[in-house]
């Protein structure tokens, strides 16, 4: 068998304006966990569904030792539409649609905290 993605976690300045971006952009769920950490439960799509769920968290460590973490890429049914949406919401685009022939449409964007995401929209017919 091999290793999947099971979890991802967004590190924020404040969660709280990082919930609210990706609630606007993707309209995620994200609830506020009610263990003993601050940390924010984010579900992103019906149970039964592909894709994976993940938590929202207060970014820990100075500028020279905060957490680095991997890209996440979310599947969108249109990415001209969301990179609207990303930069409705107060994020950035890093890099701009591009094409990745026979696979669909990508961009690099920023959430309002300046975590690095990828979007993609399946179309094989992209070049």
């Amino acid at each position: 068998m091999m290793p999947r993605p099971v979890h991802f976690e967004i590190h924020a300045d404040d969660p709280q304006r990082a919930a609210a971006f990706y609630r606007s952009v993707f309209d995620w769920e994200i609830e506020k966990w009610e263990g003993p950490q601050e940390y924010w439960l984010v579900a992103t799509g019906p149970e039964g569904t592909p894709g994976i769920n993940g938590g929202l968290m207060r970014r820990m460590g100075g500028s020279g030792d905060a957490v680095i973490a991997y890209v996440c890429t979310v599947d969108v049914p249109s990415v001209y539409d969301h990179v609207e949406r990303v930069t409705a919401a107060g994020g950035s685009v890093v890099m701009p649609r591009m094409a990745i022939p026979g696979i669909g449409w990508h961009a690099y964007c920023k959430d309002t905290e300046g975590n690095l995401f990828g979007i993609i929209e399946n179309d094989p017919e992209a070049s």
